[in-house]
């Protein structure tokens, strides 16, 4: 079990140095009421001929 503990940690060693990951992070609001989570509502995606779009649990539905 040790041996396999040690492989584990030397490939994750591997990635962390062959590996450039970035992240972003972005507000996520209704785009018609811009309410969101800290709102108490639920977001989802949905897409229109323009592109992604998220909406409340509230408008999701009216599009």
């Amino acid at each position: 079990m040790q041996g396999v503990k040690q492989e584990i940690i030397q490939n994750m060693q591997i990635l962390k140095k062959t590996q450039n990951i970035q992240t972003s992070v972005s507000r996520v609001e209704c785009y018609v009421c811009g309410k969101g989570l800290e709102d108490g509502h639920s977001i989802s995606a949905k897409t229109l001929a323009n592109g992604i779009v998220l909406f409340c649990d509230v408008h999701y539905s009216l599009q």
